[in-house]
């Protein structure tokens, strides 16, 4: 059975650093991209990170360089290092196996002024 369990979210001031984790079920992690999305209230979950099965990531221009993404193939793990964090970046993330309809629940981050 595929799943994906985040964690890692938490409150923290602006400027401040946090690194999430998602952690996965099954066999099936080393032949998918892994994606990071974001959805705050009342807007369009959003990619922000993207990993693929030979390590190449890929950021959207609205991150510049603060979040970082990797992944460890032997605890079927994807990180995302999330630094010098704004207001803006509160949100709930979450993340996919790439082209798939497998998420998990997420796991909220709320960065103060």
């Amino acid at each position: 059975q595929v799943q994906l369990v985040e964690s890692g979210g938490g409150l923290v001031q602006a400027g401040g650093s946090l690194r999430l984790t998602c952690t996965t079920s099954g066999d099936v992690f080393d032949t998918y991209s892994m994606d990071w999305y974001r959805q705050a209230p009342g807007t369009q979950r959003q990619l922000v990170a993207q990993i693929g099965v030979s390590g190449i990531t890929r950021y959207p221009d609205f991150i510049k360089g603060r979040f970082s993404v990797s992944r460890d193939s032997a605890k079927r793990e994807v990180y995302l290092q999330m630094n010098d964090l704004e207001p803006e970046d509160t949100a709930t993330y979450y993340c996919r196996y790439h082209g798939t309809n497998y998420w998990g629940q997420g796991t909220e981050v709320t960065v103060s002024a």
